[in-house]
């Protein structure tokens, strides 16, 4: 019986096809806007969660500075008041898994005639642990080149590409503000920090050797930042605490005195702008739900108009024998064929229209089954739903009054 039925509400599609388009048509831009929208967003959270996977996972970044001297309070950064000792001391807290000291700076590189102007990084071998950053190519350097003062060097994929090119850079030598510097290894590639900076245009050396031979220190012995990670996501408001109170313990700090530190927890920025961009998937996805409404409306209006039209037919179904359920079900398999299949248009133009900006604008878009399976279903609700009254009033009829309506 529902073959017929849908071979008989086919047949009375065909016969009106203009009008059967234009019905669809709501239903097509709708759900085309959908999956275009969310496959938007999607994308913009796929570029967080790389740029989270980039930094690192469970981080702090301990700054130094945050003094209030006169009254004025110089910044985190400013003041030099965080010590190997202390990044020695945190890295022995049970909460925290890794520390690392780091010193920074930019200077002039030079290989040949190339020559690059870079952010060279003084660090220990426990700041790729910190920051899970591995290498392509060569050996990372080690404690003992840290004791040594060692002149080698790291190279992220930038500087590989601007001061090398094509060229292997393992065991050649680098002049950096003068001095050679011999390439140990290749660093893996990251891409932009959350600030848009080119996390691969840098370069570690071991932290002493920036300390005493790159940029000095009327401090000896002091760190411009550290980054620590927390054994655990779940480790982190524990290591948290726990820094800030041996931190003020070795300053002599107070608890309720000002901090000449900052902590900030990296995982909780990144919390927030991926937040941020689901609360601008589900805006997005919300714009373009209106559309699905529109069409569900030009849906119910056709329908009706539909339903008038054929109302000596519905009366000779009946006086035949047709049941009031069997009117309902031809009216809504109607309604319901006209919202999958302008879905189903509305899918292919959504995924191709996310295609084409995705290559026009370079935007990263990301088109997944649930998005599709979503608005499909969303789709189908619509027509279920606003073909529902027409199809409701069609049952509705009395045989008599219909056979008699011209």
């Amino acid at each position: 019986m529902i073959a017929g039925m849908l071979r008989e509400a086919w047949s009375a599609m065909g016969a009106n096809r203009l009008r059967t388009f234009l019905t669809m048509l709501g239903l097509v831009i709708g759900v085309g806007a959908v999956v275009l929208m969310m496959a938007i967003g999607q994308g913009a959270q796929t570029l967080v969660r790389e740029a989270v996977a980039t930094m690192g996972s469970n981080l702090f970044i301990v700054l130094s500075g945050g003094t209030t001297a006169g009254g004025a309070r110089t910044g985190s950064g400013t003041a030099p008041t965080l010590t190997l000792a202390d990044a020695e001391a945190i890295g022995e807290l049970p909460s925290v898994a890794a520390v690392a000291p780091t010193q920074y700076g930019s200077a002039q590189l030079v290989y040949g005639a190339a020559n690059w102007n870079t952010q060279v990084m003084g660090v220990t071998p426990s700041y790729l642990e910190v920051r899970e950053w591995r290498l392509v190519a060569g050996q990372p350097f080690t404690e003992a080149d840290v004791r040594a003062v060692a002149r080698v060097a790291l190279l992220g994929q930038t500087v590989v590409k601007q001061m090398f090119g094509d060229e292997d850079p393992v065991d050649k030598t680098v002049r950096i503000r003068n001095s050679p510097y011999l390439v140990l290894g290749v660093l893996a590639a990251k891409g932009q920090s959350f600030d848009g900076r080119d996390q691969d245009d840098t370069v570690l050396v071991p932290l002493t050797t920036a300390q005493r031979k790159l940029y000095g220190s009327s401090f000896p012995g002091t760190v411009r930042f550290m980054m620590v990670k927390a054994l655990s996501e779940e480790a982190m408001p524990r290591a948290e605490r726990a820094i800030d109170a041996l931190l003020r313990a070795r300053h002599r700090i107070p608890p309720d005195g000002e901090a000449d530190f900052t902590i900030r927890n990296l995982s909780a920025v990144a919390d927030v702008q991926a937040q941020t961009t689901r609360v601008m998937s589900i805006l997005l996805g919300a714009v373009a739900s209106v559309s699905l409404v529109v069409g569900g409306i030009g849906i119910m209006n056709i329908m009706l108009v539909s339903v008038t039209e054929r109302t000596r037919e519905i009366g000779i179904r009946m006086a035949i024998g047709a049941r009031r359920r069997d009117v309902l079900l031809q009216f809504l398999l109607e309604s319901l064929i006209v919202s999958v299949i302008g879905c189903l248009i509305g899918v292919i133009l959504g995924v191709a229209a996310a295609l084409l900006v995705s290559r026009v604008t370079q935007m990263t878009v990301v088109v997944t089954a649930v998005a599709i399976g979503l608005a499909f279903l969303v789709a189908a609700a619509v027509g279920v739903f606003f073909g529902f009254y027409p199809a409701r009033k069609a049952a509705d009829l009395k045989p008599i009054e219909a056979l008699r309506y011209q």
